[in-house]
């Protein structure tokens, strides 16, 4: 008899987006939604693929034909990760700027702690390159797979197949906890105001901030050095909620304000004199 995914499951893996980031070889986007489908993951998001759709991708998918057609093209990572409350970014480098390193088993960890950090985005970058830094700075943690150190060149469809099977066993061992069905909607009713920060308002918070920053003079846009990576790595940090994002944004607005207030005093008493 064939089994079918349970729903506590399903619910869950169908909140993890996985995302492919300017994919040169279309067989390698089949390959990974293979991998997505044989660990019950449906949602692959492509951003800017060199060649896709591709008859290679069909051929290379064996069956997962169901996830390529609903498989999502976008032209940035921001677009494809702006509703997500968790972004994880694969990386195999050492960055110039440290940033919260992780091992595929410890997401489980990192969900349990935050159990509304969905839906949730895992990002793959070039087969040659991996992700840029600036694309990394999307991300709130950075995944490594500890290959062999002598030989660590993962093909991107086997690095798929990895995150997904410990996506799979941390989807099952959800079935008797809050992400079950009725869990998780107690969860996010309890603390709806609570919930992680999507993408989407985080980076909004960051653009108000650097207004701001760039309107007192503290930032200058022509020379950036490393203070747009730090903030976004001290927010990725903070695991900023909804609510403290409205807070952070308002006591900015009011900034604002307040300086086009002491800007028009000035100039009303200079114009006076």
């Amino acid at each position: 008899m064939k089994q079918t995914e349970s729903q506590p499951a399903q619910q869950f893996l169908e909140q993890i987006k996985i995302v492919l980031c300017q994919t040169s070889h279309p067989g390698n986007i089949g390959a990974a939604a293979r991998a997505m489908k044989t660990m019950g993951l449906q949602h692959l998001v492509l951003v800017n693929p060199k060649e896709y759709p591709s008859e290679e991708a069909l051929a290379r998918s064996s069956g997962a034909m169901d996830v390529l057609e609903n498989a999502e093209v976008v032209s940035s990572l921001e677009q494809a990760v702006a509703d997500c409350r968790m972004v994880i970014g694969t990386s195999s480098r050492n960055r110039a700027l440290p940033w919260p390193l992780v091992e595929p088993r410890e997401i489980k960890t990192i969900l349990d702690e935050e159990p509304t950090a969905i839906p949730m985005a895992i990002v793959f970058g070039r087969e040659s390159t991996g992700l840029l830094n600036e694309e990394l700075q999307l991300c709130h943690y950075h995944v490594n797979i500890p290959a062999n150190p002598d030989y660590m060149s993962l093909n991107l469809a086997a690095a798929v197949q990895v995150i997904c099977y410990e996506c799979r066993l941390l989807a099952l061992k959800q079935q008797s906890s809050l992400h079950s069905a009725e869990g998780l909607d107690e969860v996010v009713a309890e603390v709806s105001g609570e919930r992680k920060a999507t993408v989407k308002q985080t980076e909004g918070l960051y653009q108000h901030f650097e207004g701001v920053m760039t309107e007192t003079g503290f930032f200058d846009p022509n020379e950036p050095k490393l203070l747009p990576a730090r903030l976004h790595r001290l927010f990725a940090k903070a695991q900023l909620t909804e609510a403290e994002v409205n807070i952070m944004r308002g006591f900015l607005a009011s900034m604002t304000k307040h300086i086009k207030y002491q800007s028009k005093t000035k100039n009303d008493k200079s114009e006076e004199e």
